[in-house]
């Protein structure tokens, strides 16, 4: 660790440092956020770029009594390192190790726990009102970069900041960039801001008549300085924040960290809300993040030296669906693709660059793409909604609402559906079939392995007409069950082995360690039927009806909260049919998962193969 850092054990240690030392500070941090990253994965480009506005913030304000609220917490690295929790970077976003995001249990000085965009002003302002009405003093900032910005949460709370005018202070990261590219209109009005070069010039040329002419220059100025406000009306659109009731300040430059510190200074003496919009790179520090910023939002374990990965897994989820979406885009021109703010994450570029006019990045807005989605259904269109599970959750009501409610043809793709690992409570799938299988005309689908997710995109998009939703998870694409290729049937799950005694019900991926599981049982002269269930909603009752004939023991296997699962709807159906029989559910428990490798959360709450035959095992009274 480097001469300065190795001192700092809090935002107080860095108080006292001149600007050549705090300069110094940021040259050894970004160094220690790279080797640390790139041994252990995790978003690095964002908090490359954050360096000197975060060393600013924290020299300016006093933590933990002042609040700092970071939306989406992945740009948060650096204030982790100024806050006592630099050795947490050997274990960051491992099982039991520090989180990758603002985790209140983890210090006091994260005031607010968060892992999806568009949330800091609504929450800072809950804080900064709560100050209000129990006398407090403290100052409330919120940390928002330019792609949350597209969220439409965002103006929500802008909304209510300037109606309300309360005292609070949100710094816009500018670095034009989300996880993919920004997009819209929001993206091109920061744009103008960013290039209204004749503003800043007007700008510099006020305060210098004023300060070059000291005999009339304190009049002049009042004078000159109306005229100025008016220009930055005109030629930057600050307009849009100034008219929500904001004070606009900016752009000024994020890396300038004495201007920062002056800045925030200023800024602690107004009684007022006030947007301080700050441009900022994104990666700057490490030329290949700096070139290609998308490619390191969130990286695994890396080469310094290269910048190349060290470990390449096969073929993803994500390409197998991005593979698919062109296969049937070109087949069928009435296809259309959205995604939010996540064309590479999905995998669905491939589509985008195949056909521009028929695909829409509707930005960092699940909510709107939903209910596009649905006026493109309803307009004869048939949109495909690629969306990571987490991110699906906000959209909640346009699904009810807008789509099933309508049943309109709207195709939803589920990428990291299930247990994601790393990203830890914030991004665990393990909620969409719970909340996605009670909502009438839903039908919800989970592959066995690559060659299935393609029938059941050609399924949802070509054969099914109305909700349908096809889950699938983070990481390689399985490939087992090869010989399996019996054609999708809609409602009807796959027997994979037939037997006697104890059948196992699973649900997509979770088929390979159920088989594994299975098959020991089987060595042990035990003959289990083995499922692969396909459709989650409508389940397969007739099959249900026939298994509960010949087996004693019904278990279901699932990469979702025991709580809503498929497992949950078995017993359901059991009980709605008066069908006595032992119904076993392998699914995580009621709370939020923590973070850790897949395959290690998998072994911790028995659901890899060694813990399904340990539980139908114990089940078994043996």
């Amino acid at each position: 660790m480097d001469g300065i850092l190795k001192h700092i054990h809090s935002t107080e240690d860095i108080k006292n440092l001149n600007e050549k030392e705090l300069k110094q500070l940021c040259k050894e941090l970004r160094r220690f956020l790279l080797q640390k990253v790139s041994k252990t994965g995790g978003h690095l480009a964002s908090n490359l770029g954050i360096v000197e506005l975060t060393v600013a913030l924290e020299y300016c304000f006093h933590l933990p009594e002042d609040k700092i609220v970071w939306d989406v917490g992945h740009q948060a690295y650096i204030h982790k390192m100024l806050t006592g929790r630099k050795e947490g970077f050997d274990h960051l976003r491992q099982l039991d190790g520090l989180s990758g995001f603002p985790k209140p249990t983890e210090s006091d000085c994260d005031a607010f726990a968060a892992g999806h965009s568009s949330t800091s002003i609504s929450a800072a302002f809950g804080l900064a009102k709560a100050r209000d009405l129990t006398g407090g003093k403290e100052h409330v900032i919120a940390v928002i970069g330019d792609g949350s910005m597209t969220g439409g949460l965002a103006y929500e709370a802008l909304n209510n900041v300037g109606k309300e005018h309360t005292r609070m202070i949100v710094i816009l990261n500018d670095n034009q960039m989300s996880i993919d590219t920004n997009v819209g209109a929001i993206s091109r009005h920061l744009n103008s801001l960013r290039t209204s070069y004749q503003y800043r010039g007007w700008k510099e040329a006020v305060k210098q008549f004023r300060d070059n002419v000291p005999v009339i220059g304190e009049g002049t100025y009042q004078v000159l300085k109306n005229v100025r406000d008016g220009a930055k009306m005109l030629l930057t659109g600050g307009a849009l924040f100034e008219q929500l009731g904001l004070k606009y300040i900016g752009p000024v430059d994020g890396h300038d960290l004495p201007d920062l510190i002056e800045l925030f200074e200023n800024v602690k003496e107004m009684n007022r809300p006030v947007l301080i919009h700050v441009k900022t790179i994104k990666g700057k520090g490490y030329p290949y993040a700096e070139e290609r910023p998308w490619a390191y939002h969130g990286v695994g374990a890396f080469d310094l030296k290269t910048g190349q990965p060290l470990s390449k897994g096969g073929r993803s989820w994500s390409s197998v669906f991005g593979d698919k979406m062109v296969e049937i885009g070109k087949k069928n021109p009435k296809v259309a693709g959205i995604t939010a703010a996540m064309s590479g994450g999905t995998g669905f570029e491939k589509f985008q660059r195949a056909f521009p006019k028929r695909f829409f990045d509707v930005a960092i807005a699940e909510q709107h793409g939903t209910t596009f989605a649905a006026g493109l259904a309803k307009g004869g269109v048939t949109p495909v909604f690629a969306v990571y599970s987490s991110f699906l959750q906000r959209a909640y009501d346009q699904i009810v609402h807008d789509v099933c409610m309508q049943k309109l043809h709207v195709v939803f793709a589920i990428d990291r559906a299930g247990i994601v690992g790393a990203d830890g409570e914030t991004h665990q799938g393990v909620f969409d079939i719970s909340f996605l299988s009670h909502i009438p005309n839903m039908t919800v689908l989970s592959p066995k392995n690559a060659w299935e997710l393609e029938e059941m995109l050609d399924f949802a998009v070509n054969e099914w007409n109305g909700p349908i939703a096809v889950r699938y998870p983070r990481g390689t694409a399985e490939t087992a069950f090869a010989e399996q290729k019996e054609p999708i049937t809609y409602g009807k799950a796959e027997v994979i082995q037939k037997g006697r005694d104890i059948a196992v019900l699973a649900e997509g991926h979770m088929l390979k360690p159920a088989a594994e599981a299975a098959e020991r049982l089987e060595a042990e002269g035990y003959h289990p039927v083995l499922v692969n269930m396909r459709f989650l909603n409508p389940l397969d009752t007739e099959l249900l009806k026939e298994i509960a004939e010949t087996c004693a023991h019904i278990v279901t296997v699932e990469d979702n909260l025991r709580k809503g699962g498929f497992g949950s709807k078995v017993l359901e159906y059991y009980g709605d049919a008066g069908i006595q029989t032992d119904v076993l559910n392998l699914a995580f428990p009621d709370k939020y998962i923590e973070q850790g490798t897949q395959a290690q959360l998998f072994e911790r709450y028995g659901l890899d193969a060694a813990g399904i035959y340990n539980s139908i095992k114990e089940r078994l009274g043996e």
